[in-house]
Parts: C-alpha cells; sequence; structure tokens
C-alpha cells in the first residue's frame, strides 16, 4: 500500500490533501500540532504534538514513523505573517523562516530512510517565493521564507535524483483558507485535487520544478 505522510494536516490545504489521498486508497500519517476531529476521521495514523522547528517535534517525528516505508512526503505546514516596511518585526520573519523554510528542510532530512527509489517530495510553497514574480512588494517574511524553500527544493532535488527520489515546489493557488481568512479564490478541494494531479505527474525527468497546482510552470 501506498503511503504518505503530510505536516500541518490538521486543517486546510493539509486536510485536504488528506482526505484526498485516503479516498484514493493510500495509508495517511498526519503529522500536526493540535489534532483535529477531521483528520483523525480520515487519516490511518495521527501523529501530534510535533512542533516541526524543535529537535524535540523532530525526534518525536521519527520515533513514531520508526521503519515505515513512505511513498510521499507532503511539507506542507506553514505560516502567513505580514510585515510593514520601517515597522519591521524581525522576529516574526526569523519565524515564518523557521516553519516555511528550516522545517520543511529539517523534516525531510529526518526521514531520509523512509524515502526509497520512487518516493516523491512535495514541498507546498507559494508563488510569493518567486522573486520575478514579484511585482507588489510587502510579505517580506513570508516570500524570503518560500525563496528560501524553492531553493532548498532544488537541492534537494539535485541530491536525491540519484537514489530516485523526485521533489517538487508546487504553489496551491490563492486558496479559501484560515491563513487568508478564507478569502482565497479557489476552494481546499480544488487546490488538492490539482496539487495531487502535479504530484502524480512528477518524474525523475521533472524532478525539481516550480509549479502551479493548475500546472502552470512558474518563474524563480
Amino acid at each position: 500500500m501506498s503511503t504518505v505522510l503530510i505536516t500541518g494536516a490538521n486543517r486546510g490545504i493539509g486536510l485536504e490533501l488528506a482526505k484526498h489521498y485516503a479516498r484514493e486508497g493510500w495509508q495517511v500519517i498526519g503529522v500536526c500540532r493540535q489534532l483535529s476531529e477531521e483528520l483523525a476521521e480520515v487519516a490511518a495514523r495521527v501523529i501530534d504534538d510535533v512542533d516541526v522547528t524543535a529537535q524535540a517535534g523532530l525526534d518525536r517525528l521519527k520515533s513514531a514513523v520508526g521503519d515505515t516505508p513512505l511513498t510521499l512526503l507532503i511539507n506542507n505546514a506553514g505560516l502567513l505573517q505580514d510585515e510593514v516596511l520601517g515597522q519591521i518585526d524581525y522576529d516574526s520573519i526569523r519565524r515564518q523562516m523557521e516553519i516555511n523554510a528550516y522545517a520543511p528542510l529539517r523534516v525531510t532530512e529526518t526521514l531520509l530512510d523512509n524515502l526509497h527509489d520512487g518516493s516523491k517530495i512535495a514541498n507546498i510553497t507559494s508563488r510569493m517565493g518567486s522573486i520575478a514574480d514579484n511585482t507588489s512588494g510587502g510579505r517580506y517574511g513570508y516570500r524570503a521564507s518560500k525563496a528560501a524553500l524553492n531553493a532548498f527544493g532544488k537541492s534537494l532535488a539535485v541530491d536525491l535524483k540519484p537514489r530516485g527520489i523526485a521533489v517538487a515546489q508546487l504553489h496551491p493557488g490563492f486558496v479559501q483558507t484560515r491563513m487568508v481568512n478564507f478569502g482565497g479564490l479557489i476552494s481546499p478541494e480544488e487546490s488538492a485535487a490539482g496539487l495531487a494531479q502535479r504530484i502524480d505527474a512528477l518524474t525523475l525527468e521533472n524532478s525539481g520544478g516550480f509549479w502551479h497546482s493548475n500546472g502552470e510552470a512558474l518563474p524563480w
């Protein structure tokens, strides 16, 4: 049976991805800080009380996963905050870097032994991490953290290709979730379906790319 591990799986896009893969017959391992009833209903296993920015949380994750082989790792946990030029909160930027950039890399490294030839890694990033696409400014911490995640993901794709592991950076779209006060343009269900299609199309040949959930290749 195929197994997917999803971080930030208790709500929003992570939860919809968990639902999608459960419907497809996958074993879903949902990782989160706080358990939700919806995740408990859909996931085969839930690993809660995991702070992916802390070594203790990563140790708890590794212990709980054990030697379970992972077909797919989805690094989804994220944080969006805003900063105003002239009044920038640098602690906020550091926190976003920890959650959005460093944590996916740390989770991937923690679970390297669970990945195998044919496994895939999907980093849920944002087109706001595109430098070429930035025409509106602002969002210093979010943009920088997602750009860093894109760089990490590209390096992972290069380093893991000899092991047969493909990596994608995926923008979910402007999704109606709590992160954006439910003001998005597409539903979590639509986003999850598009993301799953991109993951299904991911191969070693196109590993390292940066795509919108609708299939559009995004500029760096």
